[in-house]
């Protein structure tokens, strides 16, 4: 059967250039992406607020904290880029914990017009150092996070290549997901509703076809026109459809017909191809 055709036009999203690995070191592991160094200065101000917030509403609850996303990276867009914060305590997080951060993220969000929204990811410290989330939280930190306060649990994280084991504990439980995405699109009802999932969902896709790809292609990039391009060279014939979701995932829709095409194409094509090249990522506990 032939994939469904684009929703959106399918034409790169930069002018096109050659995509080598990047942010590998000499002995081929991974190198950490992303710095306060590169922080761009329209950023500067929620950072140093966030900064100082965090550290204050949590208190001696905060091991560290860290930053990802596209500020770090300073390829954020003023207005229309989000804050991304990763919160490690030295217990399992709590219900206050999760109030606690919720407060922060408004707060952020509505002082601050130059950020569109603030994610704020929860975790204790023992889960990011555990064997079980070794591959998949644990490397997020080590790699895509940057160090914000307090001391770097990356010390105590091992160095990781682009290899299958790293593609199949990181995003090869897309079939898992699949059917809470279908149960979430047809709970939507609202433009604004649709345009938070299609946020959402293309911008995982277009991650898990990068991941999918990864160990062939032998680097990591967190850039999702790029991570599109790169997959599209191993899958020519799906190409199309994740350039279009790369572009809905910097400019989200509010069209129903997305979704269902991500749910019910894309979605479950992809979900069957990681599986048959990474196997199954195993349930957490």
């Amino acid at each position: 059967m032939q994939p469904a055709r684009p929703l959106r036009p399918a034409r790169p999203l930069r002018p096109a250039r050659p995509l080598r690995p990047a942010l590998l070191d000499p002995t081929g592991h991974l190198e950490r992406e992303g710095s306060l160094g590169s922080v761009q200065p329209e950023f500067a101000a929620v950072v140093a607020a966030a900064r100082e917030r965090v550290a204050e509403a949590y208190g001696a609850r905060l091991h560290s904290a860290y930053l990802y996303g596209s500020v770090p990276r300073g390829t954020a867009r003023p207005g229309r880029s989000d804050l991304d914060l990763l919160l490690a305590l030295h217990h399992a997080p709590a219900h206050e914990d999760r109030d606690t951060a919720e407060v922060l993220a408004r707060g952020l969000d509505e002082d601050f017009a130059v950020i569109d929204g603030v994610g704020i990811l929860l975790y204790g410290r023992g889960t990011l150092l555990s064997e079980q989330e070794r591959y998949d939280t644990g490397w997020f930190l080590a790699c895509l996070c940057t160090p914000l306060l307090g001391a770097d649990l990356a010390e105590h994280l091992p160095r990781y290549r682009p290899d299958s084991r790293l593609a199949r504990e990181t995003n090869g439980d897309l079939a898992v997901l699949l059917p809470r995405w279908r149960e979430r699109v047809r709970a939507a009802a609202t433009p604004a509703e649709y345009r938070k999932l299609s946020r959402h969902l293309s911008r995982h896709l277009v991650r898990t076809g990068f991941t999918l790809v990864m160990p062939r292609w032998g680097g990591w990039t967190s850039d999702l026109a790029e991570s599109a391009e790169i997959f599209g060279r191993y899958y020519p014939e799906r190409a199309a459809q994740m350039r279009a979701a790369a572009a809905v995932a910097l400019d989200p829709v509010s069209d129903p017909a997305v979704l269902h095409a991500y749910t019910e194409d894309l979605g479950p094509w992809l979900a069957a191809e990681y599986t048959a090249r990474h196997g199954t990522k195993p349930p957490r506990t």
